[in-house]
């Protein structure tokens, strides 16, 4: 039932904000500092760790968190254990320690990711409407990341380790704060543990479905490409001599903020076909102005390519979540969500963080601007590689009704990639 409490969306709002801020202070410009301390040939494995984790954490959710502790309570205590393994990292950086750097990311994320749909939960379940009011809350998310991307740029700590002691102290303060929110008793509490719900598969059975079928394919597909974005573009504009790498990547959130509202408007117009095919090339597109600006250190290509982020994300991972929720039937719609994050940011992106990472090694093999030739060729790869899927996409999926009257408020959107 939900809850009226005094000041609820503010507070909510605020959970919210120290979550994306605790994320975004270090997964931004992680991949820098692995250069700086002559780590690069890591970073597609560092990343690849909360793909993993991805994967693991929504049955850890279904089996444990949803039907036995309270959401707040759970919430606080993942913050201080991950503030804790955030805290060891920069020692482990600075010596070198690749090993230990994985296994401490691995922990830190398992810990981590669940906590993006406790969040979700704790707020849904104290407001009176969520259609409402959780598009306010969650805007804060976003607003938290891009927050942290300014104060990290702006004090000049890009490619510094500090950045992960800045999250750890932010995850020990929502950790705290967590034990303030309202009572969220475990969702699921009472509820028969069913086999069938925690492995999707009745949502597998919508694979029936060749048009669906399709989508499922090349979204876990397009995601391999897509990786090599996450992973890499802050040594890329490092190399490129951006000082303020933080500050500027933060373009990408400002552009994904404005372009989630405009998401109704453009569906209504193209339809879910066109908007993930339009997602799909707006990604080849980055590529290629990351690719046309590193070898003259063309800024503008540069920034025009992250400011792409609001297509790249919005209209494909949001609309293919507002496809997958259509699609699905009523007792099927988390399950729907889950398999489509277990086939995209699971799978798909594993994959595609360790092949950018093995063909990062062995194409930039030098540093700085020196590098920035061997950067264009870099980029080329995923350009084809997503311009390919979106091909293929255009040709098999055929163009369903156009949707109407989608309500964007009631998916639950991830992270701020």
């Amino acid at each position: 039932m939900k809850q009226s409490k005094s000041l609820v969306i503010p507070r909510l709002s605020v959970m919210m904000f120290l979550e994306f801020f605790v994320w975004g202070a270090w997964y931004v410009t992680a991949g820098l500092v692995l250069t700086k301390f002559n780590l690069s040939s890591i970073i597609g494995t560092f990343f690849s760790m909360g793909a993993i984790a991805a994967i693991i954490s929504p049955f850890f959710l279904g089996m444990v968190v949803d039907r036995f502790f309270p959401s707040e309570k759970v919430l606080s205590v993942l913050h201080l254990m991950g503030a804790i393994l955030l805290w060891l990292m920069p020692d482990q950086i600075q010596a070198g320690n690749e090993s230990a750097i994985l296994w401490i990311l691995f922990i830190y994320m398992l810990c981590f990711m669940p906590t993006l749909a406790l969040t979700n939960n704790v707020a849904f379940q104290n407001i009176k409407n969520g259609e409402k009011s959780f598009p306010i809350i969650r805007v804060f998310g976003t607003i938290g990341w891009i927050v942290a991307g300014l104060v990290i740029g702006q004090l000049g700590f890009s490619d510094n380790v500090i950045i992960f002691n800045i999250a750890a102290g932010m995850s020990v303060l929502l950790s705290l704060y967590s034990l303030t929110l309202p009572h969220t008793p475990a969702p699921d509490k009472g509820k028969p543990l069913s086999i069938r719900d925690i492995l999707c598969l009745d949502a597998l059975g919508m694979l029936k479905d060749k048009n669906y079928l399709v989508f499922i394919i090349c979204s876990m597909l397009i995601c391999i490409p897509l990786a090599a974005y996450y992973s890499f573009t802050a040594p890329f504009l490092g190399a490129a001599g951006i000082k303020n790498v933080a500050g500027i990547m933060t373009i990408g959130q400002m552009s994904e903020t404005i372009f989630m509202i405009l998401i109704p408007l453009f569906i209504r117009r193209l339809g879910v076909k066109y908007m993930l095919l339009v997602g799909m090339l707006a990604w080849t597109l980055r590529y290629v102005l990351f690719g046309l600006g590193a070898p003259n250190e063309i800024l503008m290509f540069m920034v025009l390519g992250i400011a792409l982020h609001g297509i790249c994300y919005d209209f494909f991972f949001v609309t293919g979540f507002i496809y997958a929720e259509k699609k699905a039937n009523h007792k099927m719609k988390g399950q729907a969500q889950s398999l489509l994050i277990f086939f995209t940011q699971g799978i798909g992106m594993y994959f595609g963080a360790l092949i950018a990472g093995k063909f990062f090694n062995s194409t930039v093999t030098r540093t700085g601007t020196e590098a920035l030739t061997q950067w264009q060729s870099f980029w080329l790869i995923p350009s084809i590689g997503a311009l390919v899927i979106g091909i293929i996409f255009l040709l098999f999926f055929k163009k369903e009704q156009k949707s109407a009257n989608i309500d964007v408020s009631k998916l639950n959107v991830g992270g701020d990639l």
